[in-house]
């Protein structure tokens, strides 16, 4: 197994002053690494009867598309606002820095599909819950949430989760 903290660089004060960025780009360049997280992440849901993959962009497209495949999956885009081309569901959300909000397409999901939900990174789990009502108000069950990177400590992102399973590649502690 690969110590996939060694391939996560660290960029402070990004996207804002205060926040330190952990940037998996650095991961998905070395094979091996990438490799390995979409391997445990995979094993870890391929005896679940995952239906869909639904991704957050853009960083969670990289993994969730090559997830669904292997899971033999189908794949849903979370995107931003404005980026759908068709009538969409939206849902919005608070960040450590701010709001945003994400939409996916009415009819990604059929009643009952079961999806695993995937992201980079967990934080404040804003994103995370926002995912979750999108796949809920369609009708699809959510199986799991998987994340490369959860952040604990003080952002207590997975509190937000709770009732659900989450699956993290690496927790990383915030400072407090």
């Amino acid at each position: 197994m690969v110590k996939l903290i060694d391939f996560i660089r660290n960029v402070p004060d990004f996207p804002v002053k205060g926040v330190q960025f952990k940037d998996i780009t650095t991961l998905c360049l070395e094979p091996i690494a990438f490799k390995d997280a979409i391997d445990r992440i995979v094993e870890e849901y391929k005896d679940k009867g995952i239906d869909k993959v639904a991704a957050i962009e853009a960083r969670g497209y990289v993994f969730g598309s090559a997830i669904a495949y292997l899971l033999d999956a189908g794949f849903i885009l979370i995107r931003k606002p404005g980026k759908l081309p068709y009538d969409k569901h939206c849902e919005e959300y608070e960040l450590e820095y701010g709001t945003d909000s994400i939409e996916m397409h009415v009819d990604a999901v059929k009643e009952g599909e079961k999806v695993l939900l995937f992201d980079d990174l967990l934080a404040t789990g804003g994103t995370a819950k926002a995912a979750i009502k999108l796949i809920e108000k369609a009708g699809g069950v959510v199986e799991g949430f998987a994340f490369v990177i959860e952040l604990t400590g003080s952002l207590h992102g997975r509190d937000l989760l709770d009732g659900y399973e989450v699956f993290s590649l690496l927790e990383i502690p915030v400072e407090e």
